[in-house]
């Protein structure tokens, strides 16, 4: 198979096979019957795609959809699974590490990225001592990433 058809050939196989199990109504797979299922799926398709194929720009779309799909599969099954914005910078900064893993670039957004998602969602219902500084970062963290981008843009090589 040549490589310029293997992501269609991916994301054609598991559309087909999502369609397929909706027909045939198998009681399992009945809750997997929704939209974020598609992303899952998509995303799948696109690492699936960069891992095999060896073409690694299509890691960090593919984490980011994927994750996607999985976090809105879970707002929509699970009551526990929640929905702060540090989700997405979340998402974000892992597909910004997995992309380090393989090309050697964005490890320091990733980090960063990760390290907010991460404390967002922890502190988001935690005692006061958080309060302040959670406040601060909800209201300043696009300036921080202003700051950050015009480092990344100016500095020395």
């Amino acid at each position: 198979m040549r490589k310029k058809n293997q992501l269609s050939a991916y994301i054609l196989i598991g559309i087909g096979t999502y369609f397929l199990i909706q027909q045939l109504e198998i009681p399992f797979f009945q809750q997997l019957s929704t939209w974020p299922t598609l992303l899952i799926i998509i995303g799948a398709s696109f690492l699936l795609h960069s891992y095999l194929g060896r073409d690694y720009d299509k890691i960090f779309p593919g984490v980011v959809i994927l994750g996607l799909g999985v976090h809105f599969h879970g707002l929509s099954t699970y009551d526990f699974w929640t929905d702060q914005w540090g989700v997405y910078c979340l998402i974000i900064g892992i597909a910004f590490l997995f992309r380090y893993q393989k090309t050697k670039l964005g490890l320091y957004p990733g980090i960063i990225l990760t390290f907010v998602g991460l404390f967002v969602i922890l502190t988001a219902n935690n005692p006061i001592i958080f309060d302040s500084l959670q406040h601060t970062l909800e209201n300043y963290w696009s300036v921080a990433l202003i700051v950050f981008g015009f480092y990344l843009l100016f500095k020395k090589r």
